[in-house]
């Protein structure tokens, strides 16, 4: 155990000496980012991108804080519940491998909720510049010109111009929009301007109005349950905390010393890794489950 501590601040001090009159700090990260911008997924990067441009995206010091946490909590959970230094720093390791996942997760989440945002205004506008065109293609041409939408979906919009125009209809536009963003509110409206296209109805203005109302309906519905999913987030991490130190209760109930003669047998060593696992995969699930399907109905 002694020996490890001291690997750990001998390569501290290597570090130090060899970076001397430059920030340690920033040379990490500057490694790790080369890392990342290797071995990331594609998906992980666009998510990333938007999120840095969101302004939404974790500083240095934001992702060291998240390090020290985590790998710190992890340290003083599985060395309480073992008294094994090595298996702490196993388990510390880990547990600082899934920060970028966690990370992704969040920048999935922040995309996601941009997104919906973006298909809230294109939906909105394209029903007020359709009552004064009464042109589906007219429509989409005001909105993309407003100025009002960012990519990707405003290059989406640029894409079923060209589509509409090649092929004289607007059935193969709307099939692509309906395909790249799957929303209620999307195919419903989409659906209501091919019937509006195709029967040739003259009296719009009650249908368009009922669509409008549907889509403030659904908004306020979709941002209503992300604040759920925002309180529902902190009691679970809290749940989730509590279920790692219940272990120490038991401890606590034994003795120390009684509890330190019984983790000396194997199996209950099995135990209390499957004990670790579970919680960590229930926490895991909770965090995919916060941060997919924003704004999907």
């Amino acid at each position: 155990m002694v020996f490890f501590l001291l690997l750990l601040i001998g390569l501290g001090i290597i570090l130090y000496r060899n970076y001397k009159g430059q920030n340690v700090s920033k040379y990490i990260t500057e490694q790790v980012q080369a890392v990342y911008e290797k071995f990331a997924p594609y998906s992980y990067k666009v998510v990333r991108e938007k999120t840095k441009q969101l302004g939404q995206e974790y500083s240095a010091k934001q992702y060291l804080i998240q390090i020290i946490i985590m790998g710190g909590f992890a340290g003083i959970v599985t060395y309480m519940y073992f008294y094994n230094l090595i298996i702490s720093i196993i388990y510390i390791l880990i547990t600082i491998g899934f920060i970028p996942y966690l990370s992704f997760l969040r920048c999935k989440r922040v995309y996601s909720e941009f997104i919906f945002e973006q298909i809230q205004i294109y939906t909105t506008n394209v029903i007020m510049e359709f009552a004064t065109t009464q042109s589906f293609v007219k429509s989409l041409e005001g909105v993309r010109d407003s100025g009002i939408l960012e990519d990707p979906v405003l290059t989406d919009i640029n894409h079923m111009i060209d589509l509409a125009y090649q092929n004289g209809s607007i059935d193969e536009s709307i099939a692509f929009m309906d395909d790249k963003y799957p929303y209620y509110i999307v195919k419903n409206m989409h659906q209501l301007f091919l019937q509006i296209t195709k029967e040739g109805a003259k009296d719009t203005g009650e249908s368009l109005e009922n669509m409008q109302l549907d889509i403030d309906t659904l908004v306020e519905s979709v941002y209503r349950d992300r604040m759920d999913r925002a309180t529902f987030h902190k009691k679970f991490l809290q749940y989730g905390i509590m279920l790692y130190l219940l272990v120490m209760l038991i401890q606590y109930m034994l003795g120390s010393e009684s509890y330190i003669e019984l983790i000396k047998q194997v199996y209950v060593q099995i135990i209390l890794h499957g004990i670790i696992i579970f919680n960590s995969y229930f926490l895991l699930k909770g965090e995919k489950y916060y941060n997919e399907n924003v704004g999907v109905e």
